[in-house]
């Protein structure tokens, strides 16, 4: 049940590493190229706690409770199959007992036990990797809901870069440059009915 949890932590630090190193190396690469560009004022950069918008931003709540459902559905569908394979089992366990099976009979039976745990380990995996596609979808759309807010409230605000902070990725932030408030009451305001269309 975590496991889309696990993703979603997963892509974030991503997301929050691969910022980290456009930041460095586009300062890296203004150093080398002092001469063809010059900033056209301070450096400014603000963060956003990404904990915080995981909490607060609908569209990301939805998204949990749509990721719970799924997985709830998975492990439904999963205990269906595994307790029809059971039923057959003891079924076929009963007739051996009794001595009502003869060998072929037991060979049938095997088979079709084998040919029900085969189908549910591939229906297993269809079931996951529709979960996985369905997962980065849903975060992709959620990254790109946040990389347009953010591009549109620059606009008014000049920095040069917006993070997320990630505990452990930095050590110091000055909390004046924290624009975790302006950004989820602007996501929420901006998304939330689009969400209930």
């Amino acid at each position: 049940m975590k496991k889309g949890m696990i993703i979603w932590n997963v892509v974030l630090s991503v997301l929050s590493a691969y910022f980290l190193f456009q930041f460095v190396s586009g300062g890296a690469a203004k150093t080398l190229s002092k001469a063809k560009a010059t900033p056209a004022g301070p450096f400014k950069m603000a963060y956003f706690e990404m904990d915080s918008v995981e909490a607060n931003f609908e569209l990301v709540k939805e998204l949990k409770d749509e990721l719970l459902k799924k997985e709830q559905g998975i492990e439904q569908e999963m205990q269906k199959m595994a307790n029809n394979m059971q039923q057959r089992y003891n079924y076929y366990q009963q007739q051996a007992n009794t001595g009502l099976m003869n060998q072929s009979q037991s060979d049938a039976a095997g088979r079709e036990l084998r040919n029900l745990d085969e189908q549910m380990k591939n229906r297993k995996q269809a079931l996951d990797a529709e979960y996985g596609d369905f997962v980065m979808r849903r975060q992709n759309e959620i990254k790109a809901k946040i990389e347009e807010y953010l591009r549109e409230y620059n606009n008014a605000s000049s920095y040069t870069y917006i993070v997320s902070y990630e505990p452990g990725l930095f050590y110091y932030k000055d909390t004046a440059y924290n624009i975790t408030a302006d950004l989820v009451k602007g996501l929420n305001e901006r998304y939330k009915p689009a969400a209930k269309k």
